[in-house]
């Protein structure tokens, strides 16, 4: 009887359930939409019972469609949007809505401390943020009755989506995270590896309310949710930014990939040694194996595909993402787009600043928007990687792509041409599940090291850049001044 492992992919606008063969084979994928609600400007939230019923009807979409039975699958898998945080009771059933790491209705907490943030800096690696999850607790806890009371009496538990899904499977069992998600919480030591009592006491939140933190890969406990009569154990949380650096093979120091999702994530693993950089880099932990954590040095832009859905969803100019690559050759100018919609992530993390179009003319058209907002998601991802470059002292031989909008050959030749860096896409596209499969594969013993996942990785796609050093140079310096304009108004 063959077996296998799921893996639970839950993004910040769908969640995806993979069934993995043991040869690291894609069998079956299953996917469900997850609702976002906005009810005032800047605020982003989820419905954290939708988020686990979502996870509940993939899995049994696997095992129908696929005509499973439990025993077939000796393990699950979870990687996780990060820093959207869920407060729940011991009952696992969460006391409000969900508050999604894009969402900024805790900036005046963080206002509120901006003398302390370099104090933060230096223990998380991380900029103070309503991005991370500690304001998001704070809110949520002043916006519960008797919430600071409550949580202080141990009645009320803090998670990151992959603590709060790992709760409800084991029943409550189960109240762990792992080392990834712990260090975008802005509570996180990542130097002494523990929540740090200096800010659980800044923040005011109650250290009982906190998971225990473990390896990337560990035994997290089990579950019956494949049937009342089996438990399958849960064997690896992570991350999706982390996990994709895993699944990219990214395990020597200097190894870089970008991750083109609703943002795009660029990580560069750092090695054993935490350091800490400026100009809006965050140090971040890459992922815990085997008792010895790996560090990363992590730049985000915060609207990457998600402007893609603008241009489907509110500005109506195409029926779906693979529309954009089409029109791309019917623009007769040149736009520039800077998406700032949540304002600008690294290297400026600009919360105030907001979207804007330059250089339309009487020519302009749809066509010019669209092909501008591709192009504006190599640009930021441009601005990322040439302060990586500028802090860390790397050259970079190749840059390694996934996520959604990598399937776009338009912006991935562009994306090559801008950075003058050759781009290497997977064989295996679905690398942010994939780094999970790999985890749990590690935990088992049917993988016996690193080196043998560095040996699995396969390349499909390269890209080559092609555009002249004049035409980079001047597109790019248009790009900084449309910049420079936004953050002006």
């Amino acid at each position: 009887m063959e077996k296998y492992i799921i893996i639970i992919d839950q993004g910040t606008t769908s969640t995806r359930a993979i069934l993995f063969d043991l040869k690291g084979n894609i069998i079956f994928t299953s996917q469900k939409e997850v609702k976002c609600y906005y009810p005032f400007p800047g605020a982003v939230e989820q419905d954290a019972l939708e988020i686990f019923l979502s996870v509940n009807d993939t899995i049994s979409e696997i095992m129908v469609k696929k005509n499973l039975a439990p025993n077939q699958i000796i393990s699950i898998g979870i990687t996780n949007q990060r820093e959207t945080t869920i407060v729940f009771d011991k009952n696992g059933e969460p006391l409000g809505k969900a508050i999604v790491w894009q969402s900024k209705q805790s900036q005046a907490i963080c206002e509120s401390l901006e003398d302390k943030k370099d104090f933060i800096f230096q223990k998380t690696g991380l900029i103070l943020n309503p991005y991370f999850s500690a304001s998001k607790i704070r809110y949520l806890l002043d916006h519960i009755e008797n919430g600071q009371e409550r949580a202080q009496k141990g009645e009320i538990l803090f998670g990151t989506v992959d603590t709060f899904l790992l709760y409800r499977l084991t029943n409550g069992k189960s109240f762990k995270t792992d080392y990834t998600n712990a260090s975008r919480t802005l509570l996180f030591n990542i130097f002494e590896k523990k929540w740090d009592e200096d800010l659980l006491k800044l923040f005011n939140i109650p250290s009982i309310m906190l998971p225990e933190v473990c390896d990337s890969a560990s035994n997290f406990g089990y579950s019956n949710i494949l049937s009342s009569q089996y438990k399958v154990l849960i064997s690896s949380l992570i991350g999706d930014q982390q996990s994709s650096l895993i699944g990219q093979a990214c395990f020597k120091e200097g190894d870089i990939k970008n991750t083109y999702g609703t943002g795009c994530f660029i990580l560069t693993n750092l090695g054993e040694k935490a350091k800490l950089f400026s100009n809006g880099l965050l140090t971040t932990i890459a992922y815990g194996i085997n008792g010895k954590v790996t560090y990363a040095l992590e730049g985000s832009v915060l609207i990457g595909g998600a402007s893609i859905q603008w241009l489907r969803d509110k500005l109506e100019l195409i029926k779906n993402a693979a529309e954009s690559e089409e029109a791309v050759n019917k623009a007769e100018d040149e736009v520039y787009v800077v998406p700032a919609f949540v304002g600008l992530g690294t290297p400026y993390w600009d919360n105030n600043c907001r979207g804007a179009i330059f250089n339309l003319t009487r020519n302009s058209s749809k066509y010019s928007l669209i092909k501008a907002t591709l192009e504006s998601i190599a640009f930021q991802s441009k601005d990322v990687i040439e302060t990586i470059k500028k802090e860390t002292k790397l050259k970079f031989k190749s840059l390694r792509v996934d996520g959604g909008a990598s399937n776009n050959n338009y912006l991935m030749q562009f994306q090559s041409d801008i950075l003058n860096m050759k781009l290497q896409k997977g064989k295996i596209f679905e690398t942010t599940s994939l780094g999970a499969f790999y985890l749990c594969m590690l935990n088992l013993k049917k993988f016996h090291s690193i080196e043998e996942i560095i040996k699995f990785h396969q390349i499909k796609q390269i890209f080559v850049p092609n555009m002249s050093k004049e035409e980079r140079k001047n597109k790019y310096k248009k790009w900084k001044l449309a910049v420079k304009a936004t953050r002006i108004f």
